[in-house]
């Protein structure tokens, strides 16, 4: 008699999981069946996320925009007893036998009538002059200063080549103790051509002092200081301080005297 026939049990599948493990192959001789826990017991396994940027954030900072209202030392903001908004940066050179250290200054403003300000006084870029006492170090209570107005600067950034220049300061001129300090600030290429010397010389007759501090600039240097240059200057000038309040919904028609040439072109 042959073998009676196999039955077959047919059941509703039970509603998927919300989240399907991983699937196994499964050897053709074992077969089970399972049937998934209920949706309010069920678990979802830890799976590995991927860090993914919000679209409303950005690493990109913008200076024009306000610091965030928090005092805690947070990100755009000086720590808890720094002066607000206070940033001080250097551009310093090391060499043998001095340091050099570029320090910027900013403008100073004074307040208006009409709650405007106007710059007072352009700002300046500070050189630090330290001779050296051994191998990398350096004496700062030594130091020499000598102040780069606007105008210097720019002079310094026309240099040619083969060009040099020279700078003379008399921090008491126009005063009783004129002529008692005189600082001599000469650029000047070095013998290959391949970078410059600055050299500042000061006589201080208050102090009994007359020293020469010199370093040698490389030509990578003195284009990092170019650039520096050209950054620096419409900020010395509170230039950029102008055009960032700038307000286009505040600005309105400006009116000057007119005269004959100027109101040739106008329409």
């Amino acid at each position: 008699m042959p073998p009676p026939a196999p039955l077959f049990l047919s059941l509703p599948s039970p509603p998927p999981p919300p989240l399907l493990p991983a699937h196994h192959p499964r050897s053709p001789q074992s077969v089970s069946l399972s049937v998934a826990p209920p949706l309010a017991s069920s678990r979802r396994p830890a799976l590995p996320t991927c860090p993914v940027a919000s679209p409303r954030h950005s690493d990109y900072f913008d200076p024009r925009a306000p610091p965030p209202p928090r005092g805690d030392g947070g990100y755009g903001r000086p720590p808890n007893g720094a002066h607000e908004g206070r940033v001080f940066t250097s551009y310093s050179i090391y060499k043998g036998k001095a340091a050099l250290a570029f320090d910027p200054r900013p403008p100073q403003f004074v307040p208006l009538d009409s709650g405007a300000y106007k710059v007072a006084k352009e700002g300046f870029v500070l050189l630090q002059f330290a001779p050296a006492v051994a191998t990398r170090q350096y004496d700062w209570t030594r130091k020499q200063v000598f102040s780069l107005s606007v105008w210097e600067i720019g002079t310094l950034l026309t240099l040619g080549p083969t060009d040099s220049c020279e700078f003379f300061h008399d921090p008491f001129k126009g005063r009783s103790e004129e002529g008692k300090v005189r600082k001599v600030l000469k650029v000047e290429p070095t013998p290959d051509g391949n970078g410059r010397f600055f050299n500042l010389s000061v006589q201080n007759r208050l102090v009994n002092v007359d020293e020469s501090i010199y370093i040698p600039i490389t030509k990578g240097e003195f284009a990092v200081i170019v650039s520096t240059f050209n950054y620096i200057i419409p900020h010395l000038m509170g230039w950029s301080t102008f055009t960032s309040s700038i307000k286009p919904e505040e600005s309105r028609p400006y009116s000057r005297p007119q005269s004959a040439p100027e109101y040739e072109w106008r329409r």
